[in-house]
């Protein structure tokens, strides 16, 4: 299959890549800038099964194209953050909504089947969430009254290697639990936690969440429709603080044996104190895959740790200029 994949060129995008190419497929990248993840363009530089098409997700003539030169697409872009985006919904809005519809327009015009990617907190009431949400409940009214033929994927918190680092540490825009605790334990620092930290926000590999993107569009292409989405995470739950003393102990293995510590911020705008944001691992059967089958956390951030301690941690050491650590203020 010729899989187009909108938001491409970002964390979650770069693994799907590589998941459609191991499981047989070619990818047709969709990005208003016309990039590949560096990584991604290293790997597949010489083979003709990953290439770009240069486009808007608010254009509905380029999505519209699109779908005429691939046999299904997966819809990751969209505009991120929570606290970032409430100030100004509109580019929220106008992305994730606007760039949504035109994604079920277009497969819809085209008779191909889609995959798109929902978020694990929906019920959440900050500009992301409830753009994101309400294009979930489209896919429900286009796969009923206009025979579309598309599956919604919700992942918990994705996480991995790879993933973009914000300020002080990198130059990403939104701050992700992740790359945000490992970057500070990996320097010496003290973890920063929103709330109390006894929220839990489950976490799944991000090569995981890949899986399921993949295999939820080789259903739909096979005829499988499903009526509620598919939700990936674990079984098993974590608070925030848990995260943060996992990330510790595997930093200490590549930060000279620094122990950090946890400073607790005032919780972010937009989130819940004590939210429960987890999944419904039964779902998973119906792409063929089980809570057995996704990685284990333990093991996930200590390889998540070592990769940005091979990767990023090298550069960081090696700058002439670093930028000022300002508590508090990482996005």
């Amino acid at each position: 299959m010729k899989i187009g994949l909108t938001g491409g060129a970002g964390f979650i995008g770069g693994h799907v890549i590589e998941t459609a190419v191991e499981r047989g497929h070619s990818v047709m990248v969709f990005d208003h800038m016309g990039r590949l993840p560096r990584e991604i363009s290293a790997k597949y530089a010489e083979y003709d099964h990953v290439t770009v098409m240069l486009g808007d997700v608010r254009d509905e003539v380029a999505m519209a194209e699109l779908a005429a030169h691939t046999d299904g697409i997966i819809h990751l872009a969209a505009c991120l953050g929570t606290q970032e985006t409430i100030q100004n919904p509109r580019p929220a809005t106008k992305t994730n909504i606007e760039g949504g519809l035109n994604f079920l327009e277009s497969i819809t015009q085209y008779d191909i089947p889609g995959v798109y990617i929902g978020v694990g907190n929906h019920w959440m009431n900050n500009s992301y969430s409830i753009s994101k949400t309400t294009i979930e409940r489209f896919v429900k009214m286009f796969n009923k009254e206009r025979g579309t033929k598309a599956n919604v994927v919700r992942l918990v918190n994705a996480y991995g290697p790879r993933q973009s680092v914000a300020p002080p540490f990198g130059p990403a825009k939104v701050r992700k639990i992740t790359p945000a605790f490992v970057c500070r334990a990996l320097t010496g620092q003290d973890i920063e936690v929103y709330g109390d930290g006894n929220q839990v926000s489950d976490m799944v590999h991000v090569r995981d969440g890949a899986q399921a993107l993949v295999k939820a569009l080789e259903y739909a292409a096979n005829g499988t429709v499903l009526d509620d989405p598919v939700e990936c995470g674990p079984a098993e739950h974590h608070t925030v603080n848990e995260v943060a003393q996992l990330v510790i102990k595997h930093a200490m293995e590549f930060n000279g044996g620094n122990e950090v510590g946890l400073i607790h911020l005032p919780m972010r705008p937009g989130e819940i104190p004590g939210a429960q944001v987890t999944a419904d691992t039964s779902t998973l059967e119906n792409i063929g895959m089980s809570v057995g089958d996704l990685t284990q956390l333990d093991a996930g951030i200590y390889k998540t740790v070592r990769w940005y301690a091979e990767n990023w941690l090298v550069d960081w050491q090696h700058k002439d200029f670093r930028p000022r650590v300002i508590r508090g203020v990482d996005a």
